[in-house]
């Protein structure tokens, strides 16, 4: 179930597992601390037990906050939450500088997404290349940044799938949303088209000849100049600041 569009649901259940998730995540809430109790949240939202247990439910499989008889739901610390879940995700995303969130999602895609490309490149089939082929070409003639954004993730959800493991493709499709704010902060680069497709371009040319390690290379280049154009539009002094040291 989907709670990242309050407008779109009429369930108090939605509003408070949204209001209580934005909270938490957005630091209102702090690890450890207990979120208020049973009946003041009842007054707050107007709602019997059961609706605000069914909705603390909710928070409790997401990782959020854990259930403690004769003390309430208290907030989980967070490397315990399921930060790929779709709203977790996107409550993040809609809590933190834009800078911070875009620096975090980068050095996850870093870490991935070069040795994700350099295994497609030795595992897959030539449906698989196919795909990723015309997801590329999709980006080729995509004549705006928005019509851009979808076949520039289905070229990087094709590559994780090309993997053959049923992790790293799980990971790729979790990891939609967050590369969705990437794809739109990059794409305010006035050049973002024209320097976008030779960079996918090497990607795709490496797994098509086989080759791991042009691959590897390829996607570390393609990170690498993304991160510079982000930098370009956010501003060097906040990414600088946030760049883990020894990188």
């Amino acid at each position: 179930m989907d709670y990242r569009n309050l407008q779109n649901r009429k369930s108090m259940h939605g509003r408070i597992v949204q209001e209580l998730g934005m909270q938490i995540v957005g630091g209102r809430f702090a690890p450890g601390q207990r979120l208020p109790p049973e009946p003041m949240l009842c007054e707050t939202y107007g709602v019997s037990r059961p609706v605000l247990r069914e909705a603390t439910r909710v928070l409790v499989a997401k990782g959020l906050v854990i259930s403690k008889p004769r003390v309430g739901s208290v907030v989980r610390p967070r490397e315990d939450w399921h930060m790929l879940d779709p709203d977790v995700l996107f409550w993040t995303v809609n809590s933190i500088p834009e800078g911070e969130f875009f620096q975090a999602l980068m050095t996850v895609r870093q870490i991935i997404e070069p040795a994700a490309a350099a295994l497609a490149a030795i595992s897959a089939s030539d449906t698989d290349v196919e795909r990723i082929s015309v997801a590329y070409t999709r980006m080729e003639a995509a004549q705006t940044a928005s019509e851009l954004l979808e076949p520039d993730l289905e070229f990087h959800r094709a590559i994780m799938a090309a993997t053959h493991n049923d992790m790293l493709a799980y990971i790729g499709n979790m990891l939609t949303l967050a590369l969705t704010e990437s794809i739109k902060l990059t794409s305010r680069h006035p050049n973002t088209h024209a320097l976008s497709l030779p960079r996918h371009k090497a990607i795709l040319t490496a797994i098509e000849n086989r080759d791991a390690l042009s691959a590897r290379q390829a996607s570390v280049v393609q990170l690498d100049n993304a991160r510079a154009d982000a930098n370009s539009i956010l501003g060097g002094a906040a990414l600088d600041h946030a760049q883990p040291r020894g990188t």
